[in-house]
């Protein structure tokens, strides 16, 4: 029995899932669960802040891919905005693309969607009490992250045309070939973030497509041509 069964209010939660079926489910299962209230559900990332806004729940449960705002972006809203909510995620994904933006949003909990009723019931406790609520499956990937080689350094600090380091860094990226979501996945970003990142810089530097962008890499000296 938990501290909240003895005694203490449930955990206030809020459901955050764009197809509806899942949505409901996980109300329907979440009723059954001892220690939580389901007190709202959202359809998309935007609804989830709107939600967190006007019920003040102590718990999100937020999917990650979603139209209009999809999780990530929510789960960094939420937090600067409403920090007294905690957001844990539950999701069909357990990969690095998903996994990583999500934790650096603020997500204090990350569960995949396999996840049996105890297994919420303890991620919702964890984060309340300041834990992290991580299935062991993640928190196996986060070790194995960890102790993957450091990457390799980034561009140089000054970047030209007012380029952040970051915008300046997805350059490059983009000169070596490769597409938003490995960008995403390297850089441990959204594709989303990716993209922000991109029209940025192009408005910036005037470029207007992928290959102006590797052209003018090469120009201002950021990747220099192979050898030989």
């Amino acid at each position: 029995m938990t501290e909240r069964e003895e005694g203490r209010k449930p955990a206030r939660v809020v459901v955050a899932d764009d197809q509806t079926v899942v949505r409901e489910g996980i109300v329907m299962l979440l009723g059954l669960l001892p220690g939580i209230e389901v007190v709202g559900a959202a359809g998309d990332g935007d609804e989830a802040v709107e939600r967190v806004a006007e019920l003040a729940p102590d718990v999100v449960l937020m999917d990650l891919r979603m139209p209009r705002c999809d999780g990530v972006e929510a789960t960094r809203r939420i937090r600067a905005e409403y920090p007294g909510t905690q957001v844990v995620v539950l999701t069909t994904f357990a990969d690095d693309e998903s996994l990583f933006p999500a934790l650096r949003a603020g997500a204090r909990g990350y569960l995949t969607k396999d996840a049996g009723g105890d297994e919420i019931v303890r991620a919702v406790e964890s984060v309340l009490s300041g834990d992290a609520g991580l299935s062991p499956s993640i928190q196996r990937r986060l070790l194995e992250r960890l102790s993957e080689p450091e990457p390799e350094p980034g561009p140089p600090a000054e970047a030209p045309d007012g380029l952040t380091s970051r915008e300046a860094e997805v350059l490059l990226l983009i000169a070596e070939g490769l597409s938003n979501q490995e960008i995403a996945r390297r850089l441990h970003v959204s594709t989303a973030t990716v993209k922000t990142h991109i029209n940025n810089l192009f408005a910036k530097t005037g470029l207007k497509d992928r290959a102006q962008a590797v052209r003018y890499a090469y120009g201002k000296g950021l990747v220099r041509p192979p050898a030989g």
